[in-house]
């Protein structure tokens, strides 16, 4: 069951913190998972954080540190010396350990190192940091369970068990060559129905799904997310088996990747927080808002061209904001479909295949929309016949212009590796807007006549 944080449950916490009272608190916190603890500690302040923090054993403390805010642990561990932070990353495994030593400035970097006891899990750490955060070096784990294609099952049995003491979770268990070179993986139920003579070589299987160290982050969450893989082997540029990646972490990337999507969409250019400093906010927000402004004044000046319309057929421009509207929900659904695709890998076919289909899609939407508005305008509001196919016309060459656009413009920027998701936001509907209302005033001038 779902463990819930209540009001009542912080105010417990601050209480038992302000009286000092440690042995309570510990009780109080016993069975609590440690995701729930760093919860918790969120929604504390620096000084009550800590507190709870150095009330607890290491063993839970370093969990709960990869769960904390960014700013919360970053609190915490100025307070901490480099050989209490070495404790903590004692009890974590390889890639947890990085992660966090990556984010200490340059020289505590190399002092938090240099405290760490147990020497082959500094050089794994170390070499971790190498790697770029985005990258499959940089997701990985070096804990992981090899066996040697030469040994008997018997050895590799005995082998097993002194490399799981080390690993907190086995998902799959790999074979290399003498030169570590990744060769396949092993059943364990081969393994467990085999003669104890046989060679690993003899009952191996050589098809294993690997990435490279240099492979990116988002590219390896979409090998194991179409092949339901839980753990991935890593090699580098020889082959050579240098980790794993496991499914926690591909779903840490998901998620920020969805994240920074979804916020891309909302145009707002890098990864910000509701908690960040107004700077921060107003740095991720402000370009795409004047990019806004820019598209407004273009529309303005569009407005401008055409003031005939203004004198003799005012009425037109009831149906701006309707035109315009429409063109920007319209290239904001045809790109966020492309975008999907994109992202998922799931988009075939040629680029002009797509935009008839697309083509063929919009034009049988616009038809059945601009029915309605003939409709609407015709016989509900009484406007004369030339204005309402005026308005008619327009609505549908929009929709089949911001469906055009919506689809080609994700598709060109990916294909010069730029973030297709820019094309969902703002840029698409300013564009769409600035094309929607040139695109209504031009046929209302050719109908009209002004």
């Amino acid at each position: 069951m779902e463990f819930k944080i209540s009001k009542e449950f912080i105010a417990q916490i601050e209480q038992l913190i302000s009286e000092n009272k440690e042995q309570e608190l510990q009780s109080l916190l016993l069975d609590v998972h440690f995701a729930d603890i760093a919860e918790i500690m969120d929604e504390l302040d620096s000084h009550e954080a800590s507190y709870i923090f150095n009330a607890l054993d290491s063993e839970i403390t370093a969990e709960i540190l990869l769960e904390l805010d960014e700013d919360v642990r970053e609190k915490i561990l100025k307070k901490l010396s480099p050989k209490e932070i070495a404790e903590e990353l004692d009890e974590l495994s390889t890639d947890d350990a990085a992660d966090i030593i990556a984010e200490l400035p340059q020289e505590r970097k190399q002092q938090v190192i240099s405290e760490l006891e147990d020497v082959e899990h500094a050089k794994d750490i170390v070499d971790l940091l190498r790697y770029d955060e985005d990258s499959a070096g940089g997701l990985m784990a070096k804990e992981l369970v090899r066996v040697n294609e030469n040994w008997n099952v018997l050895t590799c049995v005995k082998e097993m068990r002194a490399q799981a003491e080390n690993v907190t979770r086995v998902h799959s268990i790999y074979v290399v060559d003498d030169e570590n070179r990744l060769k396949g993986r092993l059943s364990l139920k081969d393994l467990l129905t085999t003669s104890t003579k046989t060679m690993i070589s003899d009952v191996y299987i050589p098809k294993v799904d690997y990435v490279r160290v240099d492979t990116e982050n988002v590219e390896v969450a979409r090998i194991m997310q179409k092949y339901d893989l839980e753990a991935i082997p890593v090699v580098d540029e020889l082959g050579r088996l240098v980790g794993r990646i496991t499914i926690d972490d591909i779903v840490d990337v998901i998620k920020e990747e969805a994240d920074k999507d979804y916020q891309l969409a909302a145009g707002i250019s890098h990864d910000v927080e509701a908690d960040d400093s107004i700077l921060e906010l107003t740095k991720a927000r402000l370009p795409w808002l004047v990019l806004a402004l820019f598209g407004g004044f273009i529309s303005v000046k569009l407005l401008g061209l055409f003031d005939g319309a203004m004198k003799e057929h005012a009425e037109l421009f009831f149906f701006t904001p309707l035109i315009a509207a429409m063109a920007g929900n319209v290239g904001v659904q045809s790109s966020a479909i492309i975008v999907q695709g994109l992202a998922n890998d799931t988009l075939s076919g040629s680029l002009w295949a797509r935009l008839l289909k697309e083509f063929s899609l919009s034009l049988f939407n616009g038809l059945i929309l601009s029915f309605i508005l003939f409709l609407g305008c015709y016989f509900l509001l009484d406007e004369a016949l030339p204005l309402a196919l005026t308005v008619t016309a327009a609505l549908l060459s929009v929709i089949v212009t911001a469906s055009f656009l919506g689809t080609f413009i994700p598709i060109t920027l990916n294909k010069y590796g730029i973030d297709p998701a820019l094309a969902t936001g703002p840029f698409i509907t300013t564009s769409n807007d600035i094309c929607g209302i040139l695109i209504y005033f031009s046929i209302a001038k050719a109908i009209l006549g002004f």
